[in-house]
């Protein structure tokens, strides 16, 4: 039971903030000269995305008023840019949210293991000019894995289970785009029978991801006829797939971390040092072969460079679910969830009878439960007296925020170069949707059908 009081963070301390409060305006100058050959054109969504992030946590766009009833005490918290893939506060609570969504909703009760799919550094500049080329990477992928598993069950009609997720970074902020995916480790039939996969070699499915992502190019014709055949021949070539060990269905805490592990943020500020009186940035992460050394030096407008480059488009799926975990297919299932198939025939590998599994519906996180899972504190529970507070009044109205702050001695005068924010909505959730935060979508790959969040 979680008894500790919230404490606002200050989010101006944070050196990813400091960094772009201080030189995003003329990381947004010099961008056409200086970065659009290497990154491509300035995004619109990137300066939306930093500047909602700049006013996250920021009490002159808006707050909450919180008091408790027994000893009188009053606090107010801000509102938050609900930021995904980008701010650290917020996307961290859509990681948790994401972690408990699947092991407890998604997931069906059989073993599961985590892909990791890469592709050579001489491909990656196509999918960054072209970042829907990713949607087609995936697509690739996940038919690989199918034809994979039906080969070596010998089932041509069974029905692969994957959520994949497409990341853009690598240790070190560069463009490294790659696909992590967890996935059922074996196949469903539709009469609710899982066969799982006997321990076989990956390297057949790496070949076929291989051919498929070159075949693939050369058809959209961004792939050179010479090139192609040089990356066929190579023996070392860059593709390659890495599975985990097998997850088995009663560690729920496992499936649960590699849920979130999967939709980590791009970066961390943890491992950000701001440095000398330029203030560069020192990014620590794993020791790298290559360069020997486990950092990386970035001037501040190189950095903001480099973390912006993995803001995702607007409406642009990171997370997409295919097979038996498609919104389709668990339609379906609830449709006929009345009905039972008897499976025939002698069995030559181990099967699982999940027909009759009913995966219980997570209700949407409110506010507080969310923070207290992610901060491991109570945002309600008094500081003074330890009786339990209530919100009083959501204040987004600029005279009212001016007046309350100047009040406490905390209001700064140049605060309004930018409007301030709407207060938050209770997230309602519709039949057959999923419980989310905002417009961060779990896409349903095979049924592009929109999350319905109000």
């Amino acid at each position: 039971m979680i008894t500790q009081a919230y404490r606002a963070r200050k989010p101006k301390t944070s050196p990813l903030w400091q960094c772009l409060s201080r030189h995003f305006d003329t990381f947004i100058e010099v961008y056409e000269e200086r970065y659009q050959p290497r990154y491509g054109y300035l995004r619109p969504v990137i300066p939306e995305v930093v500047n909602k992030f700049l006013d996250c946590g920021n009490l002159e766009k808006g707050f909450a008023r919180i008091r408790c009833d027994h000893c009188k005490h009053e606090y107010i918290l801000a509102f938050s840019c609900k930021g995904r893939w980008f701010c650290p506060s917020c996307h961290q609570k859509k990681v948790q949210l994401f972690g408990e969504l699947l092991s407890g909703t998604i997931l069906f009760p059989v073993p599961h293991r985590h892909f990791t799919l890469t592709i050579p550094k001489m491909l990656r500049p196509y999918f960054r000019f072209d970042r829907d080329l990713l949607k087609d990477l995936c697509r690739i992928a996940n038919r690989c894995l199918v034809e994979f598993m039906r080969t070596a069950l010998g089932l041509p009609e069974g029905i692969a289970g994957t959520i994949m997720v497409i990341h853009t970074f690598g240790e070190y902020l560069d463009f490294h785009p790659h696909l992590h995916a967890l996935v059922a480790d074996g196949l469903f039939t539709r009469s609710g029978v899982f066969h799982v996969l006997p321990n076989v070699s990956l390297r057949p499915l790496e070949e076929l991801f291989r051919a498929r992502v070159i075949a693939f190019l050369l058809e959209k014709g961004l792939l050179p006829p010479e090139r192609a055949r040089m990356l066929r021949n190579w023996k070392h070539s860059g593709f390659n797939i890495h599975q985990s060990r097998r997850v088995s269905p009663d560690e729920d805490q496992d499936r649960e971390r590699l849920a979130q592990y999967i939709i980590r943020s791009p970066f961390s500020t943890e491992k950000m040092r701001v440095t000398g009186p330029g203030g560069g940035i020192v990014y620590h992460s794993e020791m790298n072969p290559k360069i020997k050394r486990n950092f990386e030096v970035f001037s501040p407008t190189d950095f903001i460079a480099a973390v912006t480059q993995h803001i995702p488009d607007k409406n642009f799926h990171l997370v997409r679910y295919y097979g038996w975990y498609s919104n389709k297919m668990r339609g379906q299932r609830e449709k006929r969830s009345g009905e039972r198939e008897e499976a025939a025939g002698e069995q030559s590998v181990e099967v699982i009878d999940v027909s009759g599994h009913q995966p219980r519906r997570i209700p949407s996180k409110k506010w507080r439960e969310l923070i207290k899972k992610v901060w491991e504190a109570d945002p309600l529970l008094c500081p003074n007296c330890g009786q339990e507070m209530r919100i009083v009044g959501l204040i987004n109205e600029r005279a009212v925020i001016e007046r309350i702050l100047r009040h406490l001695g905390r209001w700064a005068a140049d605060s309004f170069d930018r409007p301030a924010r709407d207060p938050p909505e209770e997230v309602f959730i519709k039949a057959g949707s999923d419980p989310w935060l905002d417009e961060d979508p779990f896409a349903d790959c095979e049924q592009q059908a929109a999350i319905m969040v109000s």
